[in-house]
Parts: structure tokens; sequence; C-alpha cells
């Protein structure tokens, strides 16, 4: 097994076919979404698997789940709803791959653009690769303010962590195994965002960004995410830098 940042080489040994990818796909009410986005990540060519795990859904979700019998798909259900953190947390517990990345089960990200993510890991150049919404490749124009606090939490994230990431929120975060299951992770919201970056700052990992396309839903169309999430974040960043 290879070592952690600041234990050893770090690489990556092989290219994509050698390394098992993970898909963790924390998922609450995306009934409308559910069946489109796991056929596109089964269509990726890369070998994996899909850990789903459903957070309680109330919608018919957990229902449609219960009837896949894909051997690549592998299904947990929380008894009850307690947050995207959490059940990131428990799809990364479960994975079995070298490589873990986080996938909502929604259609704003692509799932075809998992090679381009993997490629700085397998390299062997990076431990952690994120994905970067505001860096030159396609994305939905819409929700001015949205953008607007997208920004500022990443700002104010890089002057906690001394990072200079352009999306710190951006769902797509791609992980050595290694790495991520040695975080001791705690948000059970969206407080997972600033809280992993918080953390492989600390760990000195080598972290990378690579532009993705982006396709942004309105509340219209069932985003979930809003204004008290990102007061959540704030207030995420500053404990996982002081007080953690």
């Amino acid at each position: 097994m290879n070592s952690l940042p600041g234990q050893g080489d770090t690489r990556v040994q092989g290219g994509e076919n050698k390394l098992l990818l993970s898909v963790v796909m924390p998922v609450y009410n995306e009934i409308g979404t559910i069946e489109e986005i796991i056929r596109r990540v089964l269509a990726v060519d890369l070998d994996k698997e899909i850990v789903i795990v459903d957070d309680g859904s109330t919608d018919g979700t957990r229902e449609y789940l219960r009837k896949l019998s894909d051997p690549r798909v592998r299904l947990f259900f929380q008894e009850r709803n307690q947050g995207k953190g959490a059940a990131v947390r428990r799809g990364i517990a479960e994975a079995a791959g070298d490589v873990i990345i986080i996938q909502d089960a929604d259609l704003e990200y692509d799932p075809v653009e998992y090679h381009q993510l993997m490629k700085p890991i397998v390299d062997g150049r990076a431990d952690v690769v994120f994905g970067s919404r505001f860096s030159g490749s396609t994305v939905r124009v819409h929700m001015f303010w949205h953008f607007v606090g997208n920004k500022m939490l990443t700002l104010l994230s890089n002057m906690f962590t001394n990072l200079n990431l352009t999306d710190m929120e951006v769902c797509y975060k791609m992980f050595r195994s290694q790495v991520i299951k040695n975080i001791n992770l705690r948000s059970n919201g969206f407080g997972f965002e600033p809280e992993v970056t918080a953390k492989v700052a600390r760990m000195h990992c080598r972290i990378y960004e690579t532009p993705i396309s982006y396709y942004g839903r309105d509340y219209s169309e069932g985003k979930k995410i809003g204004w008290k999430d990102a007061v959540t974040a704030v207030c995420a960043i500053v404990y996982f830098r002081f007080f953690d």
C-alpha cells in the first residue's frame, strides 16, 4: 500500500485500467434523475463501482434503488435523513476502490470527465483533485448570487487554508482512497466541502484542480442548497481551521 503524504512515496503505479474507481453517490429525493445518472456513470469506460447511499428519500427513490440488480452498484440505506456529509462518510467507509470520487445524484456534473480528474492521480502527481466550474469549461449561465456565494466561500476557505483553489464548493472531488479514508470527517450536512478541504490542506496533500463542465439546476428544478447552507459553510471554514 502506498504511503500517506509526508510518509514516503505517494505515487500511484500503473494506469487507469489498473485502478478501481469508487463513485460515492449520496442520494436524497432524486427520483427524477437517479436512473439517468446511474446510466451515465456506468457508461464511463473505467473499472468502477457505484456506492449509493440513500439518505432517507421519501419520493420513490428508495423504492427504485431496491429494484436494481447490477453488481457494479452497491446500495446502502440510512434509516433517516442525516445530511449529505453523513451519506458521503458512509459511502467512503464502504468504498473498495483505489480512488474515490463524490458524485451528486442530479445531472449537474458529467461523469465522462472522470478521466481528466483521474489523470493527475494516475500520473503520480496528485493525492486529491478538485474539479473547477470557474476555470474555462462549459457552464450553464444562471443564478448570479449563487455564483457570488461560491466565490466568497472559496476565497474565505483559501485564506484559512493557504490554498489557491478557484472552486472549493465543487461536488467533484477525487481522492486516493488511502488519503480520504484516513481523514476523520465529522460534518453531516453541506459543511463537508470546507471540512474536507481544510483537512487535506492540513495533511499537505498534493492537490490539483482541473476544469469541469457544470449544468446547474435552479430551485424550480430541484436544487436544494440555499443561503442557510452558506452560513453553515462559513462556520465550518472557521471551525475546522481553529477548533477541530
